[in-house]
């Protein structure tokens, strides 16, 4: 089982990210990342502080020696597919060969008006995520992209230097059956979800495994990853405010793809993705940072599983 953390940039400084950073770099965790999104999540105004996505995945790749360096997941519509190819590379050379892509759809609308980004319905959106996937792809791996799509074209892209690393692992993260996931299985070396339950996420995965053998793909190619609201307490009463002031209750969906209660109770709950299938488990953390949390998760939890 590989444990990571999702660090949000917003409503927090950098002392405080580059802190959770270096724990998460010296105590086992396999992944950080982070998430593209000019305005906080979820929508507030946009007035809340939020540092920009590709310096920020540079500097983690700077404060970071160990963990695999991510983005869950970059919007398709807010940059040139070869630009972000290009930065990925980058990041790539500055982590060592320790860079991974993550791409989805969008769905932010606010940022999208706020920066004078076209919003189109999401059939367009995903059409745009497929295409970017395919000339990131070509970017990454061939080293150079020749593209005529609707949206974007590449002519003789040529990406020079080459990453570090001979194949950079591309996700596609994103919980729609009729076109992200089948996506995912056509252009993603792995699968991204998030906020769902076990059995929901059990059905995904069988989902992802139907459009790989759709297309002839071997379902066992594909990765997966679940990322987890992070809301641990130390002990029985932090655990209880936290879930109080959860900003969903117990009817909404997403109250049950979060990490609730004290560590024997976290325990259980990732028990339960694991048992539906997940490979990979990252905490998805919002600021203010608990380190105390992070650090009884490393020291109460993470050992339950250091043979799974």
């Amino acid at each position: 089982m590989k444990f990571g953390l999702q660090t949000g940039q917003q409503d927090c400084t950098y002392e405080e990210l580059r802190n959770l950073w270096h724990l998460a770099d010296d105590s086992g965790f396999y992944w950080v990342s982070i998430w593209d999104h000019h305005f906080e999540s979820p929508p507030a105004g946009g007035q809340r502080p939020t540092f920009e996505t590709v310096a920020i995945m540079s500097a983690l790749a700077l404060e970071t020696t160990n963990v695999r360096v991510g983005c869950l997941v970059f919007s398709s519509a807010y940059r040139n597919p070869g630009i972000v190819a290009k930065a990925v590379t980058t990041i790539d050379h500055l982590s060592n060969g320790r860079v991974e892509v993550g791409l989805g759809a969008g769905w932010h609308e606010p940022e999208y008006k706020a920066f004078g980004i076209n919003f189109p319905r999401a059939g367009v959106r995903e059409d745009m995520l497929e295409e970017a996937a395919q000339v990131i792809r070509q970017m990454l791996h061939e080293g150079e992209a020749d593209f005529q799509g609707e949206h974007y074209q590449m002519t003789h892209a040529y990406n020079v230097p080459p990453p570090i690393q001979s194949k950079i692992r591309l996700w596609i993260g994103g919980a729609g059956e009729k076109r992200t996931i089948p996506a995912a299985a056509k252009y993603a070396d792995a699968w991204n979800g998030a906020y769902v339950a076990a059995d929901v996420f059990k059905r995904k995965l069988s989902v992802v495994a139907q459009a790989c053998e759709s297309i002839g793909r071997d379902p066992a190619t594909i990765d997966n990853a679940i990322n987890l609201g992070f809301y641990m307490g130390v002990n029985e009463k932090e655990a209880s405010e936290k879930r109080n002031h959860l900003p969903w209750g117990p009817e909404d969906p997403r109250y049950h793809g979060q990490i609730l209660g004290t560590s024997n109770q976290a325990i259980d709950q990732i028990g339960k993705f694991i048992e539906a299938g997940a490979q990979q488990i990252n905490l998805a953390m919002r600021a203010p940072f608990d380190i105390d949390a992070v650090q009884a998760f490393i020291e109460q939890v993470m050992p339950a599983f250091k043979d799974q």
